[in-house]
């Protein structure tokens, strides 16, 4: 699974998903992508290790963080599966997250 992250403070929250409890994973800066001001990162998880409902919780309360108006700035956040589907945070339910984490677990 991977989370595509645009947006002036994607490094912090890259950084912030992959240091979730049960999650392993890792980032990078996908520089070609920088553009305008905006840099882009990649967080690729490799590994769901605990329950899927309390990581689901997690990226939803991120969700709720990077709508709110004192928070990082970030434009987009998407999180693609192992068959390329895409979801966008924005738009995401806490039962979308929890159903998408089931998938890529199994």
């Amino acid at each position: 699974m991977q989370i595509e992250i645009e947006g002036a403070d994607a490094i912090k929250v890259a950084q912030d998903i992959v240091e979730m409890e049960g999650v392993q994973g890792s980032y990078e800066v996908i520089s070609e992508v920088e553009r305008e001001g905006t840099l882009a990162t990649i967080a690729t998880i490799i590994g769901i290790i605990s329950g899927t409902i309390a990581i689901a919780e997690k990226l939803y309360q991120l969700k709720r963080k990077i709508d709110s108006p004192e928070t990082p700035k970030i434009e987009r956040v998407f999180i693609v599966s192992k068959n390329g589907d895409r979801l966008m945070l924005k738009d995401a339910t806490l039962e979308q997250l929890q159903k998408l984490l089931e998938q890529e677990k199994s």
